[in-house]
């Protein structure tokens, strides 16, 4: 494959591509109501409140069960028509936002209303790992794709979450309200199915000739520390993968920290530049905007550049860009510093899914990514349970900013070290 791609219009002029990609984007504009009207009932509602341990602990409900589980998904869509996942998986979350709906309006609180969100997250898993599984067999050009897709995928969920916020004062800002909008979610879930009922069976992939019967338990195991070995293999591939698990270690400190100040010291702010749920919502798509930006200018910058250097040049400017933007602790420079967030956390994304797509054999490229997955979540909750401990309850902490800063700078210096390593045989 060229490193250079192709031009995002050659890409987008592949009809199954495009299809795929409309896939992803109702799947994920359904992920963006659902989280707001997670969040909401969690974080904003007058109904309930919630402290940073319990923030905490809805994190880990929510992403670490099914984050250890979830690499199991990846052998069985390296064995499945990952086509008939995708279509069964969102079909069940429809289902599954309804139960949540009516928890929230039950108003359970706590394991309750957070076991119930886990089993929707926990049907994420197969969805995401299923569409970066099944990119390749739709184009060769893994740059210009995954910035159109992976990015738009992520502006889908911003949008998603803005018509959540349009849709509250319609529904009020209670249990009912927040019910009314998890339930929402399920129409774009269930129009996700129906886009990928269009492929083929067998079209997305696994090759016909890696497809297997359902695995035993210990053949899912067996077939997981094979994947790992693959990665380990490689070094780009492991590379990224630390650099990304890294970054997400500061991410997960700098979102609890978000959170708690937008919650509490930026709550009466009003303006431009707001508080509360409302502020948060700029603050996302601010995000948005800058990943984004990150999809423009990544195939370019890897044309000039290469991977390696672009991601290590993002990774420098987040550690210089958060660290000056951040300490302030004002919304206005929080908000540049999400726009800017933004494009380096989804130009890095971009690279390092289309080094594990380049580097990575199809057979176990599903077991690769949700191995990638889990990382991602384990890191982000890891860093969320450290903060919910040291952080005060204003969220203001300028050791706090700072190490956010350092670790997109330890990301950099660990990505170039392993990717400096000599291949090592796959045992």
């Amino acid at each position: 494959m060229e490193e250079a791609g192709a031009p995002v219009r050659s890409v987008l002029a592949r009809p199954d591509f495009r299809r795929l990609l409309a896939t992803r984007l109702s799947s994920q504009f359904g992920d963006g109501v659902f989280q707001a009207a997670l969040a909401g009932t969690v974080l904003f509602n007058p109904q309930r409140a919630a402290d940073p341990l319990d923030v905490a602990a809805g994190f880990a409900i929510l992403l670490l069960p099914y984050s250890f589980v979830g690499p199991f998904a990846g052998v069985w869509l390296d064995r499945w028509s990952r086509r008939s996942v995708l279509q069964l998986a969102n079909v069940t979350r429809a289902g599954l936002v309804a139960v949540v709906a009516a928890v929230i309006l039950a108003g359970i609180e706590g394991v309750g209303l957070y076991v119930a969100g886990l089993a929707v997250f926990s049907v994420n898993r197969f969805i995401l790992a299923a569409l970066s599984a099944g990119l390749p067999h739709t184009t060769d050009d893994l740059v210009p794709a995954n910035a159109i897709s992976t990015t738009s995928g992520a502006v889908a969920a911003v949008v998603g979450g803005g018509a959540a916020l349009l849709l509250l004062p319609l529904v009020g800002a209670g249990d009912p309200g927040y019910a009314a909008i998890a339930l929402a979610a399920a129409l774009p879930y269930l129009a996700a199915a129906l886009v990928v009922s269009g492929f083929d069976r067998g079209y997305l992939g696994p090759d016909a000739s890696t497809r297997r019967a359902a695995p035993s338990a210990r053949s899912v195991l067996d077939g997981m520390v094979a994947g790992v070995r693959h990665v380990w293999a490689r070094p780009p591939a492991a590379a990224a993968l630390a650099a990304i698990g890294v970054q997400r270690l500061s991410f997960g400190l700098l979102t609890l920290m978000t959170l708690l100040l937008y919650r509490g010291p930026f709550e009466g702010e009003g303006g431009l530049f707001p508080g509360g749920l409302a502020g948060l919502g700029q603050l996302v798509a601010a995000m948005a905007i800058g990943s984004l930006l990150a999809a423009v200018v990544t195939p370019p910058a890897v044309r000039r550049l290469g991977r390696v250097r672009w991601i290590v040049v993002l990774l420098l400017c987040g550690a210089v860009v958060q660290v000056l933007l951040g300490l302030p602790f004002r919304p206005a420079p929080l908000v540049v510093g999400g726009f800017v967030l933004g494009l380096v956390g989804q130009g890095v994304k971009i690279c390092v899914d289309a080094t594990l797509q380049d580097c990575i054999e199809d057979d176990v490229r599903g077991r690769v990514f949700s191995v990638y997955d889990t990382l991602f979540n384990v890191a982000f909750v890891a860093a969320i349970a450290a903060g919910a401990f040291l952080l005060p309850e204003t969220g203001r902490s300028v050791p706090a900013m700072l190490t956010v800063g350092a670790g997109y700078l330890l990301a950099a210096v660990v990505f170039l070290r392993i990717r400096r390593r000599r291949t090592v045989p796959a045992g």
